[in-house]
């Protein structure tokens, strides 16, 4: 299972404007991508009230994953990577503004 760890550096975390930009880039990968932190089962990063009632504050260490199934395939493999490192780079360049 490709995975990928970020920090969340959004002042606020991943709740509203954050989120939904988030959200908007997980969509558009296409995969069916999960977030999660430490102590707590992943959540559908695809639904903005999964990940907004999750509560994943500023600083916290999230890990990115997508089951293997949906990377079944050398280039699949290769697709889910790529796109779990461009959502872990959106989450930690949030905070710069």
């Amino acid at each position: 299972m490709p995975v990928q760890k970020a920090v969340v550096l959004a002042s606020i975390g991943l709740h509203a404007r954050p989120a939904a930009v988030f959200v908007k880039a997980v969509t558009g990968t296409g995969l069916p991508v999960t977030i999660r932190k430490s102590g707590m089962e992943g959540v559908d990063a695809r639904s903005l009230l999964e990940v907004m009632t999750a509560d994943f504050d500023y600083g916290c260490e999230v890990e990115l994953s997508i089951t293997d199934s949906a990377a079944d395939t050398p280039s699949g493999l290769r697709t889910a990577q790529q796109a779990l490192r461009m959502l872990a780079e959106l989450l930690e360049s949030q905070g710069a503004r």
